[in-house]
């Protein structure tokens, strides 16, 4: 590891930038190294994932470790695959499920960790949240159409729904998703990028 990655992690993990905004405090929980070729922006840890300090350490992880054809130990080889969440801290609760991530993290430290990253590489984006960030005007004004031109924006971004156990009824409503993006995920996830 090198002494800017890992000084770039150390700050990270040290965050106080939003503590007051935090109702649990701060404990930012990211994973990614110079090599991971395949990157996972999802919203926010929850509050499981806060306590353990470990991402998708959750029944959204089992999900999506299904889709990306992957078990628990090759999911957190950080040389593989880097999770860089919309927000780093858990948010809190709010009236229907946990608030949305915090706005600071993007600019404080998006950039910063997008550098380290390789230039080739597939990131998954997971729900509203990280497609509305990362997309911006190619965001389709919901997951469902963003996820449905998911042909448009590889091999740079894969759109998807979130994992969440909450989106049953999605999963449900477009079985075209696990039918047909499904196995050309797990074929990228398998050979490090997109293979068309």
């Amino acid at each position: 590891m090198t002494t800017k990655l890992a000084d770039l992690q150390a700050r990270i993990a040290a965050c106080t930038h939003c503590a007051e905004h935090l109702p649990f405090g701060p404990r930012p929980v990211v994973q990614f190294s110079r090599t991971s070729h395949i990157v996972i922006v999802g919203q926010a840890p929850g509050r499981r994932v806060h306590e353990s300090g470990i991402p998708f350490d959750d029944p959204s992880g089992e999900r999506l470790r299904g889709w990306l054809g992957l078990d628990r130990d090759a999911f957190y080889d950080a040389s593989k695959l880097a999770i860089v969440p919309s927000g780093f801290c858990y948010p809190g609760t709010g009236k229907s499920g946990d608030l949305p991530p915090r706005p600071e993290c993007p600019p404080k430290w998006h950039d910063e960790v997008f550098a380290q990253l390789p230039k080739e590489r597939l990131t998954l984006l997971l729900g509203t949240y990280a497609q509305k960030l990362m997309l911006g005007d190619q965001y389709r004004g919901s997951v469902s159409k963003t996820v449905e031109a998911w042909r448009e924006l590889v091999p740079r971004y894969l759109p998807m729904p979130h994992p969440s156990p909450r989106n049953q009824r999605w999963f449900k409503e477009h079985p075209w998703f696990e039918a047909e993006v499904v196995p050309r995920l797990q074929q990228a996830v398998a050979a490090g990028r997109w293979v068309d």
